[in-house]
């Protein structure tokens, strides 16, 4: 989509360059017509009047063929000078624009609450975004490399031009009212500068952070990184278990969480589902008969998991339920509690 500034300047060269193409235009004629000069003569007598470089006349001019050479140039100083200004302008604040645009996402930026900030746009920051975008979760990618935030910018994403190591970048991404922050740069240093930035600028932010050796883990954890993430081990698990179950994880990589519009699995609060003061089971809750979901996983108030949990588990406030369906069934139960994802 083509930022409105950006439009507006094109509009104006393209006007500039119409009008100079259209003097140029009626010079020519007028000079063919009224003075009957050949038409490289009138050419060139309408290039040195309407640039004013002062050379000679290539023929005499009757009285009509002068009166329309000063109005040749009184049209052409209005003319030439509007195009150099447009022209001139548009070189000049092809940065400025760029500013223009980056204050006017800054302002977007600041109006967000409980989003998300990704710092890092490799390949797991990508894959992260991609994800929250299909979720339609606010967020924002902090990259200090401008030539992935050119990308970034086709990919139509917020994004900040700086060093997630910085306070002040953490800051105008908009850190104090962020509910997530996830570090994806490569390198385990940088994330675990940033995950103890951000640890003390919010002590209430969820923070996962990627790491590429397994001794950062626990730097990271006691850095204060709720999550910590090794894609290496977990892609070596992933190909070592589809040797031992392949099946089994064949059916897993099916169960489809990508898009918000084909989820297989769900994870839901019980204060969506019912007043969670008036203290319910599973069984109460009956999700089968209601959408054909199936819960699969209880999380308790405290954090602890529980895998396929009894009929008689009491929904406590604070805790959640685990459910597993089609695509059809759990659209169905998010439109029967109209929950928005």
């Amino acid at each position: 989509m083509i930022n409105p500034l950006l439009g507006l300047f094109r509009s104006k060269i393209y006007i500039a360059f119409t009008l100079l193409f259209l003097l140029l235009l009626v010079g020519v004629l007028g000079f063919r017509l009224i003075a009957d000069y050949a038409w490289v003569d009138a050419l060139y007598m309408t290039v040195i009047t309407i640039t004013t470089v002062g050379y000679g006349e290539v023929g005499p001019l009757d009285a009509n063929a002068k009166l329309f050479t000063v109005v040749l140039i009184l049209g052409s100083v209005v003319i030439v000078g509007y195009a150099i200004s447009i022209i001139t302008e548009y070189i000049l604040s092809k940065n400025s624009l760029e500013n223009i645009k980056q204050r006017q996402m800054q302002k977007k930026i600041d109006k967000l609450e409980n989003h998300i900030i990704i710092c890092g746009y490799g390949r797991n920051g990508k894959q992260a975004a991609r994800k929250l975008a299909a979720y339609k979760k606010p967020f924002v990618v902090i990259e200090k490399n401008k030539e992935v935030v050119e990308k970034v910018k086709i990919d139509n994403v917020n994004f900040i031009v700086g060093n997630a190591n910085d306070d002040d970048v953490l800051k105008t991404a908009g850190i104090e009212k962020a509910s997530t922050l996830i570090s994806a740069m490569p390198d385990d240093a940088d994330n675990l500068f940033v995950v103890l930035s951000a640890r003390q600028l919010n002590k209430d932010l969820c923070i996962i952070s990627r790491a590429s050796e397994e001794t950062s883990y626990n730097k990271l954890k006691l850095a204060g990184a709720d999550n910590v993430i090794l894609p290496d081990r977990i892609g070596g698990d992933h190909m070592a278990s589809l040797v031992v179950v392949p099946d089994l994880i064949e059916f897993i990589d099916n169960l489809s969480i990508v898009g918000a519009g084909n989820i297989n699995i769900e994870e839901l609060a019980v204060e969506q589902l019912y007043d969670a003061q008036r203290k319910k089971t599973i069984r109460d809750l009956d999700l089968r008969q209601i959408s054909g979901c199936t819960v699969i996983g209880f999380k308790t108030a405290e954090g602890d998991y529980i895998v396929n949990p009894e009929a008689n588990t009491k929904l406590v406030p604070g805790s959640k339920v685990i459910v597993l369906g089609r695509p059809e069934q759990i659209e169905k139960l998010n439109s029967e509690y109209d929950i928005d994802l």
